[in-house]
């Protein structure tokens, strides 16, 4: 089924046609909301949830319901990528996402009925998503991983953040990871497309760990690629280099529609260099302060990106540790600016 959509919130920003701010957080439907902490608690092995329909479809919603978000984005995980393509992968608690050893044999061998069969129920979720905001003018955010931020994970088998990672040749057996990546990453955007998907957010997550002679490489035609195969469809694509020195360059290079920006880059700059819509920017630990200094945040990023096209998100997910509360005032204050 493909879906139309009319009016959204973030598509009237893009066409230049907004009247209000859309607001939607990354990690929206995580570990701060306590709705979520009781599914979690019933169900210990992560990407069996993911892989649940419909509890994934609650989760998804839950935010919705809480702050009335302008958008959905599915209850998923990019190393579903990975999981569907052979590789072992585990969550561990205190530790994070574990993979065993990657085996080319296996990756070579997967086809594409069974990548689709064995991510399925994400593309359930979506349809199930899809249904419960039928009568709101909302979008349902699905995403992928960016084919450098898997690589890593893959081939590291654990998250890079103790920067215990050396940058991997651009070898023959690199290239063919990368280019298995972005045949089976197509796949799984146009299966989220077909399933009510209205935008796609490609997460580079780890891109600002590069230098910048392997930008080109690694992050810039890759995530091209998927931008332009996101296009060609008809679907509006989101992307969220994390970290990188230049996200002029990156725009220049890969034009997304929308640019999702961090919390460590001038938003002043951001605004005076970029032309295309910007998303986020935020830093995810000011809502761990009191009201005052929240409100102070979000004045600057709206008075900032006043008279421009901007989503309100944050430069990263919403951290475990926020208390509920203050998204709520964070939601009232973006609403209230304005007039809204």
């Amino acid at each position: 089924i493909l879906f139309n959509y009319m009016n959204t919130l973030i598509q009237d920003c893009i066409n230049n046609k907004f009247s209000k701010t859309p607001i939607w957080l990354m990690r929206q439907a995580g570990r701060y909301l306590p709705e979520f902490r009781s599914i979690r608690e019933k169900n210990q092995d992560f990407i069996k949830l993911c892989l649940n329909t419909k509890l994934s479809s609650e989760i998804t919603i839950q935010p919705i319901n809480r702050f009335d978000f302008d958008a959905a984005i599915i209850f998923s995980d990019i190393l579903l990528v990975p999981h569907a393509l052979g590789q072992q992968v585990k969550f561990k608690k205190n530790f994070g996402p574990d993979l065993k050893k990657v085996d080319l044999n296996i990756l070579n061998d997967v086809k594409k009925e069974d990548f689709l069969k064995k991510l399925n129920p994400v593309y359930e979720t979506i349809k199930e998503t899809r249904k419960k905001l039928s009568i709101s003018n909302k979008d349902t955010i699905g995403f992928v991983g960016a084919p450098w931020t898997l690589l890593l994970y893959m081939l590291n088998r654990k998250s890079p953040k103790e920067g215990n990672f050396s940058v991997f040749p651009k070898d023959k057996y690199i290239n063919n990871i990368l280019i298995k990546l972005d045949e089976f990453l197509k796949i799984h955007i146009e299966a989220q497309i077909k399933s009510g998907a209205s935008i796609i957010q490609i997460f580079d997550s780890w891109a600002g760990l590069l230098p910048e002679k392997d930008l080109d490489y690694f992050v810039y035609k890759p995530i091209k690629s998927l931008v332009d195969f996101i296009r060609q469809k008809k679907t509006i694509s989101i992307c969220f280099p994390r970290n990188i020195n230049n996200y002029k360059k990156f725009v220049d290079n890969v034009k997304p529609d929308i640019i999702s920006i961090d919390y460590n880059v001038d938003p002043s700059i951001i605004r005076d260099t970029i032309d295309i819509p910007v998303q986020g920017g935020l830093d995810p630990k000011i809502l761990l302060q009191n009201k005052e200094i929240v409100r102070n945040e979000v004045t600057k990023y709206l008075k900032t990106f006043d008279k421009k096209r901007y989503i309100f998100n944050l430069g990263h997910g919403v951290l475990p540790e926020t208390n509920p509360d203050m998204v709520r005032y964070l939601v009232d204050e973006v609403r209230s600016f304005n007039g809204q």
